[in-house]
């Protein structure tokens, strides 16, 4: 089984010698000395590939701006890309130029830009949300429910770890969620003996673990040697394991990661067909109607932006489409 989740695809970097590391072992070396995540490591490689392969398979030394302005123009007019993934290009290759090589580059005024698309997000009603988690079962209609309901990323709510649900004060706690940010949400109370059972599960596969010689988790940056038995203890471990081991790229160590996020994209999609749901459901979708529902029932847009983990509230501010201020607030005159 391979490394699940954010880790598919990624191959573990391996100690090379008699030679000097190639480019991308240069990038990949700095990517995880900066402790940035398998998904932006592979899409940056993937990206600087896609430069140097576009110029010839030129070395990135001996370009500069000129050749980054017009590969990424190219993706704007010619590939028609949104501009988030343009941006991402972008980043990767700074990256490569600033971090690896060395070579700060101008800025450069003559990319063409991707135009960013003002859009609303997509929000299920109440009654979509009530057919679509009565059609799923298991532990897909459980983080279904959890996201609508705590209003978690999707990668949020995979991470996390079994002492960050406190059944006594009904909240979660999400570490280092997006931009590095702790903060509290709200525990739905319907959910609590479903997760206790979820709890008592992974306590059993962790004792299983360990008993095989396994049972370290993995941890974030320097506290596994900050706290050498912390990988091992009950606490630090995924709330919603996967049901097999695998082996970490980066590490080449085996042990549990947390439940493969495809799984559930694919229940949401399923689900969604046979519910009848013509709008585009997907774990973010859940976290829309949080947003939306809680607005709409008149909580302060201030403690949605909390429990969001907004950093500004014009972010939040986005959901107010459904109050009276949008169009779904307004009396059409052709109905007066």
């Amino acid at each position: 089984m391979s490394y699940q989740g954010e880790n598919a695809g990624i191959s573990r970097v391996r100690v090379t010698s008699g030679r000097p590391p190639r480019l991308l072992e240069r990038v990949r070396d700095a990517l995880r000395t900066r402790h940035y995540s398998l998904r932006t490591e592979r899409a940056y490689l993937g990206w600087i590939r896609r430069f140097i392969l576009a110029n010839g398979k030129c070395h990135p030394r001996e370009m500069g701006a000129a050749e980054v302005e017009h590969f990424l123009s190219a993706l704007a007019v010619h590939g028609k890309v949104a501009a988030s993934t343009q941006n991402q290009a972008l980043a990767a290759l700074l990256f490569l130029y600033r971090e690896v090589l060395r070579i700060d580059l101008p800025w450069m005024e003559n990319v063409v830009r991707a135009k960013r698309p003002q859009r609303v997000p997509s929000v299920l009603s109440r009654e979509e949300v009530r057919r679509l988690l009565a059609l799923m079962e298991g532990r897909p209609r459980l983080l279904a429910a959890l996201l609508y309901g705590s209003g978690l990323r999707l990668m949020e709510c995979l991470r996390l770890r079994v002492k960050e649900v406190d059944f006594a004060r009904n909240e979660i706690v999400v570490r280092d969620g997006k931009g590095g940010k702790d903060r509290r949400t709200v525990l739905p109370a319907r959910l609590a003996d479903e997760l206790k059972r979820e709890v008592e599960r992974a306590r059993v596969l962790h004792e299983a673990d360990l008993l095989a010689g396994f049972g370290a988790v993995w941890l974030p940056d320097a506290l596994a040697r900050k706290y050498p038995s912390a990988p091992r203890e009950f606490g630090w471990q995924w709330l919603f394991p996967a049901p097999r081991r695998s082996r970490d790229p980066r590490a080449g160590i085996a042990r549990r990661h947390h439940f493969d996020d495809g799984m559930l994209s694919r229940a949401l999609k399923g689900t969604c067909m046979r519910a009848g749901i013509a709008k585009p459901v997907s774990a973010h979708a859940l976290r829309h109607s949080f947003a939306t529902h809680l607005l709409e029932s008149g909580a302060d847009i201030r403690t949605v932006q909390e429990l969001l983990g907004h950093k500004d509230v014009a972010t939040t501010q986005i959901y107010t489409h459904v109050l009276n201020r949008g169009a779904g607030g307004v009396l059409s005159p052709l109905d007066r």
